[in-house]
């Protein structure tokens, strides 16, 4: 999908097979419309660097994502570049994030973002939380 428009976090090593993050392709990445949808509600916003991807324990299966504006870059942070969108994951964060693409689609009348996680083992009937 949108991996290929996508670059490795900075100052990371380009062959992320060498490190433990989980699948080969160690990136986080942003399908067209997701960056799209982003980039125009931070020119609403009128301020932010981008987006913040992470996971927290919670709900049934264990896990669920946050997302959250970043306003300002944590060094700590991994940083990888999406179809002009900067999008942050935390060190924690990224072991379970590695290989995944959030997405904006539209179902019904619902729209929303869309983890599609290699890594998930399974996940809560609601669809609210996740287990790797």
């Amino acid at each position: 999908m949108g991996a290929a428009t996508c670059a490795v976090p900075e100052g990371m090593a380009s062959d992320l097979t060498q490190l433990d993050i989980g699948p080969a392709s160690g990136s986080v990445t942003l399908s067209e419309r997701a960056a799209n949808h982003i980039r125009n509600f931070l020119a609403k916003r009128g301020k932010g660097l981008g987006i913040k991807l992470g996971v927290r324990t919670s709900g049934c299966s264990g896990m669920a994502y946050k997302l959250e504006f970043v306003d300002m870059e944590d060094p700590e942070d991994a940083k990888f570049e999406c179809h002009g969108v900067a999008v942050y994951v935390d060190p924690k964060s990224l072991s379970y994030l590695a290989g995944t693409e959030l997405d904006y689609v539209r179902e019904g009348l619902n729209e929303g973002f869309k983890f599609h996680n290699p890594n998930v083992k399974s996940a809560c009937g609601c669809g609210e939380s996740f287990n790797v």
